[in-house]
């Protein structure tokens, strides 16, 4: 049953990323673009972080290269809460930097443990 858990524990946390840069492409360039402009982040940058979270979350989804995905999507997590959700005044803001301490946790976690058993990492090595 652990393999099972440690593939459905990939998926929900790949899939945040992956639905997050999906998400970004299309009508929500713009204004993601603006947002990030408007917090001192150059929009410019904004291919980058598309490109990471989908290729991070397919990697995390997948168990592929899961060190290297997991160590940057937890880096990447961790500022991206840095820069855009500390308003702790908000409370809205609180829990969206609180959500991005956890999901790098568990980020974390599957860095040092590995992707398990169901995953291309694992079968890259039989």
């Amino acid at each position: 049953m652990d393999k099972f858990i440690e593939l459905s524990a990939r998926i929900l946390l790949g899939f945040i990323f992956l639905m997050a840069g999906i998400n970004k492409i299309g009508a929500g360039y713009a204004g993601t673009a603006g947002y990030m402009d408007s917090v001192g982040v150059p929009g410019e940058l904004l291919p980058l972080v598309i490109i990471l979270e989908i290729a991070g979350g397919l990697m995390v989804i997948a168990g592929f290269k899961i060190k290297w995905a997991a160590y940057a999507l937890a880096a990447f997590t961790l500022v991206a809460g840095a820069i855009f959700h500390t308003d702790f005044a908000n409370q809205m803001q609180s829990i969206m930097f609180m959500k991005n301490l956890a999901i790098s946790g568990g980020l974390l976690l599957l860095a040092v443990h590995g992707a398990g058993e169901l995953s291309l990492d694992r079968k890259r090595f039989k």
